[in-house]
């Protein structure tokens, strides 16, 4: 079994999107930049893992992707297998015809086997959280910078003040003066 670049790149945006899940939707365009993966690239995944309920997309001014559900309960497993990423060490595809159609099983399908079940267990058992624990106490930076947001999550304070005529009439007055 080879990790390809789907799953390694689809397991990377995750840990970086969990980092910053604090601070609300997190851009594609963001993770992208930071972590050097083509934007287009992101999106196909990231509309697999969405499909999947592993993120939630957010629309609009300020929109991003968060994760769908808490981080302790998404495994390396959940993520790999939603981006169709194949866990597979035999040469057959699990179909058990490594030796053609008519010949059945050749003689160490059973330990290609055993390791998919093992590869996966592996990957079950480490949690999204685990991974970004990890990062946090090697002392990967999460900016502390806001996000600047279109519409701004708190009221304005301050009243807007309007020196303009609010109405027809009222323009007509002001030019009369």
């Amino acid at each position: 079994m080879r990790l390809t670049t789907k799953g390694r790149f689809a397991v990377t945006a995750m840990i970086d999107l969990a980092l910053r899940s604090n601070a609300g939707p997190v851009a594609l365009a963001a993770i992208s930049q930071r972590q050097q993966i083509s934007l287009s690239y992101l999106e196909q995944l990231f509309g697999k893992l969405r499909r999947h309920e592993l993120v939630e997309s957010t629309r609009g001014p300020g929109g991003g992707y968060s994760l769908g559900r808490p981080a302790e309960e998404i495994s390396v497993a959940d993520i790999i297998v939603a981006v169709d990423e194949p866990i597979d060490a035999t040469g057959c595809g699990g179909k058990e015809d490594c030796m053609g159609a008519d010949a059945g099983k050749c003689m160490t399908h059973d330990l290609w086997t055993n390791l998919n079940t093992r590869m996966i267990e592996y990957l079950d058992s480490i949690s999204l959280k685990g991974l970004v624990d990890d990062q946090l106490a090697k002392g990967v930076s999460v900016d502390g910078a806001p996000v600047k947001r279109a519409i701004s999550p708190t009221p304005v304070v301050k009243p807007i003040k309007v020196n303009a005529p609010n109405s027809v009439f009222a323009l007509g007055t002001a030019l009369s003066k």
